[in-house]
């Protein structure tokens, strides 16, 4: 969007740096321009040019975000745990990836979470009011239209670069918040809440470098802190909508695999994989909700396999760990590990079907009242024994002492995180609510458990070195017990066998009908 300076003479020339957050004075005209290397500065003949004759603005207000309800009972609740203070919360900027061209935005969840709005640079301030409760303050670009030579000029924030802003009345009538306020005005606010007569202040920290530096961080540093702790334990039960967008993104996350699936017959690589699936989510969401993990052989050992860039072998696994992020945001965080030629070997089916096991074992202590931690109790004791079985550790009791717990050698990692609009979601809730709290009604959880045998662990026999497995579902506590909301997507390995065949023949039937054609 093109920010608000008043007239053709102020602005700067084309490919001129902007600063992230335009809410500060802009240069004054008689500064050197600094257009990119590969721009030419607009002559004023072209400036009078391109501010004349275009069509009005509409001044019809957009309509009210879908669920604008649920988003304002989310502020209100936050506003009940903090009586008479001030709450900051960024919506981020724009990250640079290389130079001079950013990243893809995304909002900062807690900022989401409270508004529905998408926009970089923006800021929610709730200001309290001297009867009690808050008023909703929405920072946001102004938009101008073509009223302001920077809609083509601005590089960075230019409608003809970057596509409109709402703008100001425009997202106080979308987002449904008390009031809206162009960001030019929110230096202003800054600086009355850190002023000789300060008013009690929490800022949601790391998101905006330019609204940390202005309201300095309190003595008693845990009061930024609880902040943020509230927002991510609110954020740990979920209302019927955000369920609903949970499995939006589900849904979405199995066709992603089924693509990856029908792709198999021809693909080479785990790159074309990652593509494959990366391109589902594009289509039907927002992005990918974190970086995709196709790793085939071996690198199914590596728990975080970004690099996507091996060879697919007949014969091998393919451990595809994906996830589709919704329009609205919310993740979901499925693995399945598939065999490359849609038959798992001997070996491949009996470390498989030890981890379907622990799984199974952990869906079953996922009911409101058990801690955080019994579902990874379960699944471990499941594999240890396992293991014990398998010849590689020698007494599943001792390996399971706290003092040993030797069978990570193989486990690596605890089976659960909480899901939602992050993939590790309510990241800064205190433990004793989280990872050493119980399990309630509306949380919704990942079971994951895996074994992963590395290529050059003498431990473990010969015949299943470089075999990894991880079986991961999303799942919601109930009233007494657990749903799988993944549970349409194959998890069994005749199953999984099945479902690939079952693809395959599905493709080729249409490739025959078509040539048929």
């Amino acid at each position: 969007m093109a920010t608000n300076r008043s007239s053709a003479a102020a602005q700067p020339a084309l490919g001129e740096q902007q600063p992230l957050v335009t809410s500060e004075e802009q240069a004054p005209a008689a500064a050197p321009a600094k257009p990119a290397t590969h721009d030419t500065a607009p002559p004023p003949a072209l400036l009078d040019f391109m501010m004349k004759d275009w069509k009005p603005r509409s001044k019809k207000l957009p309509p009210r975000i879908k669920n604008a309800e649920s988003f304002k009972a989310r502020r209100r609740a936050l506003s009940k745990l903090f009586p008479g203070e001030t709450l900051v919360i960024p919506s981020g900027h724009e990250k640079v990836r290389a130079n001079d061209t950013n990243f893809r935005f995304r909002p900062g969840s807690d900022f989401y979470y409270l508004t529905g709005n998408m926009e970089p640079d923006c800021v929610l301030v709730l200001q309290p009011k001297e009867k009690g409760g808050h008023t909703d303050v929405l920072f946001v670009e102004p938009n101008p239209g073509r009223t302001d030579a920077t809609f083509f000029t601005d590089r960075v924030k230019g409608e003809l670069w970057e596509g409109p802003r709402l703008g100001v009345k425009e997202s106080q009538a979308r987002y449904g918040v008390d009031q809206a306020q162009g960001l030019n005005e929110l230096p202003d606010l800054l600086a009355s809440l850190s002023g000789e007569v300060s008013r009690p202040t929490r800022v949601l920290r790391g998101l905006s470098p330019k609204v940390d530096g202005a309201v300095p961080e309190p003595s008693d540093k845990d009061k930024d802190k609880q902040l943020a702790q509230a927002l991510s334990e609110m954020r740990l039960l979920k209302d019927a909508q955000e369920l609903k967008e949970l499995q939006t993104s589900i849904d979405s996350t199995q066709r992603g695999f089924e693509d990856v699936i029908r792709g198999l017959k021809t693909a080479k690589t785990e790159r074309y994989v990652e593509g494959i699936f990366n391109l589902r989510a594009r289509v039907e969401g927002n992005d990918v909700g974190y970086r995709t993990i196709a790793a085939a052989g071996s690198h199914a050992c590596v728990l975080h396999w970004h690099h996507n860039d091996g060879p697919l072998v007949p014969g091998d696994l393919l451990l595809l760990d994906a996830g589709v992020e919704g329009q609205t945001l919310y993740t979901a965080d499925i693995t399945r590990t598939l065999p490359i030629a849609g038959k798992f070997t001997p070996e491949q089916r009996e470390i498989y079907e030890l981890v379907l096991k622990a799984q199974d074992a952990a869906f079953a202590q996922v009911k409101p009242g058990n801690d955080f931690m019994e579902p990874n109790r379960a699944a471990m004791r499941v594999l240890a024994e396992g293991l014990e079985a398998l010849g590689i550790l020698d007494s599943a009791e001792e390996a399971l002492k706290d003092e040993h717990q030797f069978y990570k050698r193989y486990s690596l990692h605890n089976v659960s995180h909480m899901l939602g609009l992050d993939v590790h979601d309510c990241a800064q809730a205190r433990q004793e609510a989280y990872k050493y709290g119980k399990l309630q009604a509306g949380m919704v959880l990942t079971v994951e458990p895996g074994l992963y045998f590395q290529t050059d662990d003498l431990t473990v026999p010969k015949r299943y070195r470089g075999i990894g497995v991880r079986i991961e579902d999303d799942v919601v506590v109930t009233a007494r017990g657990c749903k799988v909301l993944s549970a349409d997507i194959p998890r069994a390995t005749k199953d999984v066998e099945a479902w690939m065949r079952g693809l395959w023949a599905e493709d080729k039937a249409g490739k025959k009908k078509k040539k048929k054609k």
